[in-house]
């Protein structure tokens, strides 16, 4: 087993095949990209003809996550009722606003100053977790047997 660690501070070894580490790694670079399109959006928020970009959700398709007895909702009685028809799953992405000033601009500085706090936040908890992660596996290893 290899004692480097790399430049996030896990070890070099093949931890990054463990499901959540991999999905926590990615989540934050995908958070890091985002930030860097949402500054981007701030910065052209007075260019003429400019086009207020984001980046699509990031979703893990379920050939991605291994769950090998995977929680389902069950009706166990008869009032039990499930989602109504019409109602908006967590996954729907919400309404965007298409406000554009008479320049062609569509960034709304309030919305992307509220988008870059919360990618901020997303992301910070995401690295919480993925540090507490590897300090778990570094006192796994630790352990005397």
């Amino acid at each position: 087993m290899p004692s480097t660690f790399n430049k996030m501070g896990a070890p070099d070894m093949a931890i990054a095949g463990l499901n959540v580490l991999g999905f926590l790694k990615t989540k934050m670079m995908w958070h890091q990209e985002r930030q860097r399109v949402l500054a981007q959006n701030i910065a052209n928020a007075d260019t003429p003809g400019y086009r207020a970009h984001d980046l699509r959700q990031l979703e893990f398709t379920p050939s991605q996550v291994h769950r090998p007895n995977p929680v389902q909702l069950v009706a166990t009685a008869p009032g039990h009722q499930g989602s109504l028809p019409g109602t908006a799953s967590a996954n729907e992405d919400r309404a965007h606003t298409f406000e554009t000033t008479p320049e062609g601009n569509s960034v709304v500085l309030e919305e992307e100053v509220l988008k870059v706090g919360q990618n901020a936040m997303d992301h910070q908890t995401a690295a919480q977790l993925y540090t507490r992660s590897i300090g778990i596996l570094r006192r796994a290893i630790a352990r005397p047997a």
